[in-house]
């Protein structure tokens, strides 16, 4: 295998982003070292008689500077929100006077992060 040149590294991903396939660049944050202690995420089911459920869910959901994550599926489950808070007491607080005033919520579940195990998102190519 050859070493590639920064020049040839360079070019390649020019190409890469012209096409399309390289959308973006960002940070991995380590949000503890922010003095983020605790992550929780919410798994929701939407009440979807109103048609615009989601969208009105989700537009209320990403003005919340706390949630860095939405996920939506298909299934029992509509929505996975991720949460950050300083400690147990900021969580509370951004979950009662935040999560809890989202439109169209039937259930929530609250999972507490005790550890994150593998989080990769590099392909194997």
């Amino acid at each position: 295998m050859s070493a590639s040149t920064p020049a040839v590294v360079s070019r390649k991903l020019s190409k890469l982003r012209e096409d399309g396939i390289i959308i973006g660049q960002e940070a991995m944050i380590d949000w503890q070292k922010l003095g983020f202690d605790v992550e929780v995420s919410l798994r929701i089911t939407l009440d979807k008689t109103q048609s615009r459920a989601f969208e009105e869910f989700l537009e209320a959901a990403r003005l919340i500077p706390q949630v860095i994550e939405i996920q939506t599926f298909v299934g029992r489950v509509d929505v996975r929100l991720s949460v950050i808070a300083k400690d147990m007491a900021d969580y509370q607080r951004i979950y009662r006077d935040q999560i809890l005033k989202l439109p169209h919520m039937s259930d929530v579940e609250a999972l507490l992060h005790i550890s994150r195990i593998k989080s990769d998102d590099v392909l194997p190519v």
